[in-house]
């Protein structure tokens, strides 16, 4: 039995999110995406990206 349509998706769109975000933190010298979390966007961005990689182990 297979995965949802929508399960590839939403781990593919969980890991560029959190991938961007990161990016994005680093581009603009820690302004964005959130100035008030200061170093906490990096911690945002790496769940984005541990949640899409947790759901690849329930790929199917």
């Amino acid at each position: 039995m297979g995965n949802p349509s929508w399960f590839v998706p939403v781990m593919l769109g969980l890991m560029l999110i959190g991938l961007v975000w990161v990016v994005t933190f680093y581009i603009t010298q820690e302004q964005y995406p959130v100035a008030s979390w200061g170093r906490w966007n990096l911690g945002a961005g790496f769940a984005f990206i541990l949640a899409g990689f947790a759901m690849t182990t329930r790929w199917r």
